[in-house]
């Protein structure tokens, strides 16, 4: 038994078996990918629910969330009440209720979903029918900016820090009078011209800290030079994000293009593919999600669930367990 299961089980039964069943058809879980200790957390309050409420559940695969959550509408519904706030519980002011609902796009689709445990290229061809054709063989995207964010002495999480640093080279807020004109900072571009779709960024990262050791072997002030630093390291992941993206997308003539993942709400990747789009592809659609839902979350969760509801009667809340190694299949 996990170490905070019982303190979770006292909280449940405190603040959730006295609230009334809730007006729902279906509880939805994220079953995986991740990690599975943390996934069982979720799942075992989750069959709690279904249990108690008699409620169908659903396990999700949160990558496929991550593809919805770039086609979700949302609509404030008004006077209507909020079934799921215990006032108890509930320090803040509740949050108005949210009609949501899925665009319809035109097929076949590829989705770039880029995160901080997975980097893949999914290709769409009807609903719900996935193909990966393309993944990270070591570490994904958000990984690497993590781990170079440490190198460069950055907080975690790693994108936000170093997207920070390099708007400041962009803005021209940083003079050049800072730097030493002998210092060259230029990283690779890992597996950018391959054949395949895979990806890998373990390298692009050992990069950056022999450029960063080089660099303090010639005197430079690294602390100045990071804006520098993470430019380029930001540049390096948006080239070969965008040119693989690009080249599957005209090699299987997709109708649609989505970004996904918690890499998504990055400026400069999101602009840098719709700008290729726009200049290459210029009848294909391009769909990102709300940056307040490329990271985990419960609204894409709940988007998948709307569209394998039928699918619910299969689960029981006795067998359902977290699948860690789970992966996107038709």
């Amino acid at each position: 038994i996990l170490e905070r299961e019982p303190e979770l089980l006292a909280k449940f039964e405190k603040h959730i078996l006295p609230l009334p069943k809730p007006p729902i058809d279906l509880i939805a879980v994220t079953q995986g990918p991740g990690l599975e200790p943390a996934l069982w957390v979720g799942v075992n309050f989750a069959r709690a629910l279904s249990y108690w409420w008699n409620i169908p559940l659903l396990g999700v695969n949160h990558m496929e969330g991550h593809i919805l959550s770039a086609l979700i509408e949302q609509k404030e519904i008004s006077n209507s009440p909020n079934y799921l706030i215990s006032n108890k519980i509930q320090k803040s002011k509740p949050q108005k209720p949210i009609n949501c609902g899925l665009r319809a796009i035109s097929y076949p689709a590829l989705a770039l979903l880029v995160s901080g445990g997975h980097t893949e290229l999914v290709l769409v061809k009807k609903p719900l029918q996935y193909k990966i054709i393309g993944e990270t063989r070591d570490d994904a995207a958000g990984e690497a900016f993590d781990k170079v964010a440490r190198l460069l002495n950055l907080p975690y999480p790693g994108g936000p820090a170093i997207a920070a640093l390099a708007a400041q080279m962009q803005n021209a807020k940083i003079k050049m009078k800072n730097y030493n004109a002998k210092c060259k900072i230029s990283l690779p571009r890992p597996m950018m011209n391959s054949k395949d779709y895979n990806f890998s960024f373990s390298g692009l990262k050992t990069a950056v800290l022999y450029l960063v050791r080089d660099l303090e072997k010639q005197g430079a002030d690294i602390k100045k030079l990071r804006p520098a630093v993470a430019k380029e390291f930001q540049n390096a992941v948006v080239d070969v994000l965008v040119s693989k993206t690009m080249r599957a997308a005209k090699e299987h003539k997709v109708k649609s293009i989505i970004l996904g993942g918690g890499v998504a709400a990055n400026k400069e990747l999101r602009k840098r593919l719709g700008k290729e789009i726009k200049s290459n592809m210029p009848n294909t659609k391009y769909y990102i999600p709300d940056t307040k839902q490329t990271g985990d979350n419960a609204l894409m969760i709940a988007a998948t669930a709307l569209s394998r509801y039928k699918e619910a009667k299969k689960t029981n809340w006795k067998t359902l367990k977290p699948n860690a190694i789970m992966r996107l299949i038709t």
